[in-house]
């Protein structure tokens, strides 16, 4: 049973189907076992993936403020080797970043070969919030999804594998996480109006997220719309996701990996007897 809903593009969506608190009939303390076995498997995966350092990962998280971006990579990255596994945010574009095309500073932080990389927020912004306050004309921003189609295209075919994740919730698990922000000092930092001010846009929002699933989707590219009212639940849901793409490649990269052991082994094995005394 899948857990994330996954959009690869054969149909159009609505947001408005997909339940926000949609646990797929899991309890807690089931799905927190799973996450265990989860967080080993992706812990074998990641060490395969760099070892034989021929693909690799790019993970997209967008969703609404709360929805738990921070959260989610505090999860995937806690078990991970740091030497294979980092983070790259995106902020409203500011100095040098103007003066270039919109995917000028998100390609040059893609993952390398053997390197797994997760995107706080993303060159989706470029089709969502400027969508959203027209910070550019409707003519500019329309053509974007082509270029990230285009833009995603490449980097698969250079041997990316990506997965993008929508962290679903709905209006009232936000305005739920806004006030419990108000009453616990260790979240004061972020405390923010412009999420309030950003409320107002919900419909917008929704329309804009909606257009970026149904015209940037595809089967190597899809997006997966996650369940994200339940922290738990979202979290398995998105390891989950992203075990069941990246095990096809488990028998490749172990191929890879022995071919290149007993390769090393020969020469190994020759340079001792060439030294022996």
């Amino acid at each position: 049973m899948k857990y994330a809903h996954r959009i690869d593009g054969s149909e159009k969506i609505r947001l408005k189907d997909f339940k926000a608190d949609d646990t797929r009939g899991v309890t807690r303390e089931e799905g927190e076992r799973e996450a265990l076995a989860l967080g080993e498997e992706l812990v074998e995966l990641q060490e395969l993936l760099y070892a034989a350092s021929d693909r690799s990962v790019l993970i997209v998280l967008q969703g609404r403020d709360t929805s738990g971006k921070d959260g989610t990579i505090r999860y995937l990255t806690s078990p991970l080797s740091a030497s294979g596994c980092d983070v790259a945010s995106f902020k409203a574009p500011v100095g040098e970043e103007l003066t270039h095309d919109f995917l000028w500073r998100v390609h040059k932080a893609t993952p390398g070969r053997g390197e797994m990389r997760i995107f706080n927020r993303s060159y989706y912004e470029d089709v969502l919030v400027v969508r959203v306050h027209n910070l550019v004309p409707e003519n500019v921003w329309k053509k974007r999804y082509e270029h990230i189609n285009n833009f995603e295209n490449m980097l698969v075919d250079a041997g990316t594998i990506i997965l993008k994740f929508y962290l679903h919730i709905d209006a009232e698990e936000q305005e739920e996480r806004l006030l419990k922000r108000e009453q616990e000092a260790t979240k004061f930092w972020k405390l923010s109006v412009g999420d309030w001010e950003e409320r107002e846009y919900w419909d917008s929002y929704t329309e804009a997220y909606e257009a970026v699933m149904n015209k940037c989707s595809s089967p190597q590219a899809a997006w997966y719309i996650v369940p994200a009212n339940k922290k738990w639940f979202r979290n398995i849901a998105i390891a989950r996701a992203i075990a069941e793409q990246l095990r096809p490649f488990k028998d490749d990269w172990l191929r890879v990996l022995e071919t290149r052991g007993a390769n090393e082994l020969k020469r190994i094995k020759e340079f001792r007897s060439a030294h022996k005394t």
